[in-house]
C-alpha cells in the first residue's frame, strides 16, 4: 500500500509505434546514434563541439564547473548573442536571406532579411544607449507579436542589458510586479495590439503599471494600432522617432559566457513569480544545438513556432535558436481563428512552412473545429511537426499526424520548461521510433530519471517524479534576487545533485518517457495517486470528446473525487447518456478507480492567451471556492459560465 501511495499510478498504455519515414531519415541531420554515443563517452566534449558551432571572441577555459547545485558553463569564454544571431551570418554573405516572415492579424505582411534585422537591431541598441541604458541594466519589454519584439531583445543582448519580456496578455498588475522585481530602467511597449479583431491596450496597461514602478526612467512606445494615449514629457518616446536618429552600426559587447542574457518570470507555487535567470554561452549553445538536431534544420526550411515570444518557447525557438542557426522563421501577431478557423493553415500555405511547432491545446482546438479547415489548404510543404507546452494526448497526436502531416511527417513531442531553457526530452526525427503521447528519450547529453519519494529509481511502468541528474548548458543559474528559493525549489527534495522538475513521469518497458503533468495536478483517489493527464487522455480518446480537463475536489469517502470538465465535438450534446458513456470509457481505458465522479459539459475551457488550460480556476469552481485572478485568460467569461452551471446544477454531476 505504501508503494501505491508514494508512486504516481501509471495506468494508461499506448502500443502504436511509428518508424521514421525512409525518405526523411535518408536526408536527416542525425541519421544514427552517434550523438548519444559521443555524449555518453565524453559529455563535456560533446557540449564543447556544440558550442564550437557558435562564434566566440575568446574560447573558454573550462567546459563546465559543477559545484552542486551551482554550475557554470564555458567559463572564461566571451561572445555576444546578437552577434551570433545576426552579424556573423551577414559577414558570411547571408544578409539577403529572410530572417522572418511577419504577418499582422489584420493582414499586413513583411519579409525581413538578416541584413535589415541587423540594421534595425543596431539602431534600437543605440537608442537604448541614448536613454542611458548600460551593460547590466534591465530592460522590460511588453509587446505583442510584432517584429520590434525580437529586435528589442537582440538590441538588449547587443549592449549587455538583460531583457525581461513580459507576455503582452498579462495585466498591468503582472507587468508592475515583474518590473519592480527586476528593477528595470526602461520599458519598451506599444500603443495597442490586435487579438480577434479587438485592440489590446498595451500602453494603457503600461501606464497603469508604471504608477508604482519608480525604477523606470524612460518608456519607448512602438506605434502599431494608431490609438491615442497620453505621453509623459521627458519619459515617453516614440520608437520610430527615436531609432530614426540612430546610426545603423553598434559594436556588440563582449560578454562573458556566464553573463546574464535575460530574465523570464514564471509562476511559482507561492503565487509570487520567479525571475528565472538565463546566461549567455550555455543557453545559446543549448538552444542552437537542440533547434538544429530536433527540428532537422536545413538551409531552405521555413520554421514556424506558433508560440508567443513572451514565453520561453518563443525566446528559445523563435528568436535565439533559429537566428543562431540562420533559419527563416514566421511570426504571426494574432489569434488562430481570426477571421476564420483556417488562419494558421492559410499561413502555412502562403509561406510554404516546412516545420510547424505548436501546442497540444491548439491541436485539440483544431480537432474540435473539424478537418474541413486544414483540408481547404495545400499543406504539402510540411515535412516535420512538433508539440510543446504540456503532454499531448495520444489521440490528439494521431489527429495532428494524420490531418496536418498527412501521415508523412514525423511528430517531435518535446518536454522542457522555462527553467531548462532548452528542450530536454524529445525524439530525433530521423532515428527515433515514435509512440503517440510519449516525449521518447532525453536529448544527447541530458540525464533524466524517474524517482520515488525516497529517491529510488522507479521500475518500468511505474510513475514517479521526473528529475535531472546532471547539469545541461541552458539550465537556469538562479532565481533573480532569491538564490535560497532556487535551492529549495529545485534541489530541496533530493539534494543538491538532483534537479526536481515538478512533473510526474513514467518510463515504459522500452525506456520511453511519458510525462504525466505537474505534480500539483496529481490526485489522491482512494489511496491511488492518479495523473490528471492520463484521465484526460482517456476522455479525449472517446470519439465524441474534443477536449477535457480533470481536477479534484475533497471527498469524505475516497479522499479526492475526480471532476471532469468536457467539451464535446460540435455534433454532440452533453446528456446523461453521454456522461455515463464517458465514465465507462475511462473505466475501460484505465480502470474503475479513475472513473470521474462528476462530468461537467462546457463549450470551452479557461485558457491563458498562450493556450494553457487554467486547471487552478477549474479546481476553484469544483471546490466552491472564490475565483482567483482571471486577468491572464483569453476567455475569462467562460469561467463565470462554468461557475453558474455548477451552482445551478446544470451539467452532469
Amino acid at each position: 500500500m505504501a508503494e501505491v501511495e508514494q508512486n504516481i499510478a501509471a495506468l494508461l498504455s499506448e502500443e502504436r509505434v511509428f518508424e521514421p519515414p525512409a525518405d526523411f531519415a535518408a536526408g536527416a541531420i542525425v541519421r544514427d546514434r552517434s550523438p548519444y554515443e559521443r555524449a555518453e563517452a565524453d559529455l563535456e566534449g560533446f557540449w564543447a563541439e556544440q558550442a564550437e558551432r557558435l562564434t566566440w571572441f575568446r574560447k573558454w577555459d573550462a567546459v563546465m564547473d559543477w559545484d552542486p547545485p551551482w554550475v557554470k558553463w564555458f567559463e572564461g569564454g566571451t561572445l555576444n548573442a546578437s552577434y551570433n544571431c545576426l552579424d556573423r551570418h551577414v559577414e558570411a554573405g547571408g544578409g539577403d536571406k529572410i530572417a522572418y516572415y511577419w504577418e499582422g492579424e489584420p493582414g499586413e505582411r513583411r519579409a525581413i532579411t538578416y541584413g535589415e534585422l541587423l540594421d534595425e537591431v543596431c539602431r534600437c541598441a543605440n537608442a537604448l544607449k541614448s536613454l542611458g541604458v548600460e551593460r547590466g541594466d534591465r530592460v522590460a519589454i511588453y509587446l505583442g507579436m510584432i517584429p520590434e519584439l525580437p529586435i528589442a531583445m537582440l538590441a538588449c543582448a547587443r549592449i549587455g542589458a538583460p531583457h525581461s519580456v513580459v507576455f503582452g496578455g498579462f495585466s498591468a498588475e503582472s507587468l508592475r510586479d515583474r518590473i519592480i522585481d527586476a528593477e528595470a530602467k526602461v520599458l519598451v511597449t506599444q500603443d495597442g495590439g490586435y487579438r480577434r479583431g479587438s485592440e489590446v491596450p498595451l500602453k494603457a496597461n503600461a501606464d497603469e503599471a508604471l504608477k508604482e514602478c519608480p525604477s523606470i526612467e524612460h518608456v519607448v512606445t512602438v506605434r502599431r494600432s494608431g490609438g491615442e494615449h497620453p505621453f509623459t514629457p521627458g519619459r515617453d518616446h516614440w520608437y520610430h522617432e527615436l531609432i530614426a536618429e540612430q546610426p545603423p552600426e553598434c559594436e556588440p559587447q563582449e560578454m562573458d559566457a556566464e553573463d546574464i542574457l535575460y530574465l523570464l518570470y514564471t509562476s511559482g507555487t507561492t503565487g509570487s513569480p520567479k525571475g528565472i535567470v538565463h546566461t549567455t554561452g550555455g543557453y545559446l549553445t543549448g538552444v542552437a544545438a537542440t533547434h538544429r538536431m530536433i527540428f532537422d534544420i536545413h538551409d531552405d526550411d521555413i520554421f514556424w513556432c506558433s508560440a508567443d515570444i513572451g514565453w520561453v518557447t518563443g525566446h528559445s525557438y523563435i528568436v535565439y535558436g533559429p537566428l543562431a542557426n540562420h533559419t527563416t522563421g514566421v511570426i504571426y501577431e494574432g489569434a488562430p481563428d481570426w477571421p476564420d478557423r483556417d488562419r494558421l493553415w492559410e499561413i502555412v500555405e502562403r509561406y510554404k512552412v516546412t516545420i510547424l511547432y505548436t501546442a497540444p491545446t491548439a491541436i485539440r482546438a483544431f480537432m474540435r473545429w473539424g478537418t474541413e479547415y486544414p483540408e481547404k489548404h495545400e499543406l504539402s510543404s510540411l515535412r516535420l511537426l512538433g508539440t510543446v507546452g504540456e503532454p499531448i494526448n495520444p489521440e490528439a497526436w494521431i489527429w495532428y499526424w494524420k490531418f496536418i502531416g498527412r501521415k508523412r511527417c514525423p511528430v517531435v513531442d518535446t518536454w522542457w520548461q522555462t527553467e531548462t531553457g532548452m528542450i530536454l526530452i524529445t525524439p530525433l526525427p530521423g532515428i527515433t521510433r515514435l509512440k503517440p503521447g510519449s516525449a521518447t528519450f532525453p536529448f544527447p547529453g541530458v540525464h533524466a530519471e524517474v524517482l520515488d519519494d525516497q529517491g529510488n529509481p522507479v521500475p518500468p511502468g511505474g510513475g514517479g517524479y521526473l528529475v535531472l541528474t546532471h547539469p545541461w548548458p541552458a539550465m537556469l543559474r538562479t532565481i533573480w534576487g532569491d538564490p535560497d528559493r532556487y535551492v529549495t525549489t529545485y534541489f530541496g527534495k533530493y539534494g543538491p545533485n538532483i534537479y526536481l522538475a515538478g512533473d510526474g513521469a513514467k518510463r515504459d518497458e522500452d525506456g520511453y518517457f511519458w510525462l504525466l503533468g505537474r505534480i500539483d495536478d496529481v490526485m489522491n483517489v482512494a489511496g491511488h495517486r492518479l495523473s490528471t493527464y492520463e484521465i484526460e487522455s482517456a476522455l479525449v480518446d472517446n470519439s465524441k470528446v474534443a477536449e477535457a480537463a480533470v481536477v479534484s475536489r475533497p471527498d469524505e469517502l475516497v479522499g479526492e473525487a475526480i471532476v471532469a470538465f468536457v467539451t464535446l465535438k460540435s455534433s454532440y450534446e452533453g446528456t446523461d447518456g453521454v456522461a455515463a458513456e464517458l465514465r465507462e470509457h475511462v473505466a475501460n481505458k484505465i480502470g474503475k478507480i479513475a472513473r470521474p465522479h462528476g462530468i461537467i459539459f462546457t463549450t470551452d475551457l479557461p485558457k491563458t492567451r498562450s493556450g494553457k488550460i487554467m486547471r487552478r480556476l477549474l479546481r476553484d469552481v469544483a471546490r466552491g471556492r472564490p475565483l482567483g485572478d482571471v486577468t491572464t485568460l483569453a476567455n475569462a467569461e467562460i469561467v463565470e459560465q462554468i461557475h453558474e452551471m455548477v451552482d445551478s446544477g446544470t451539467g452532469e454531476e
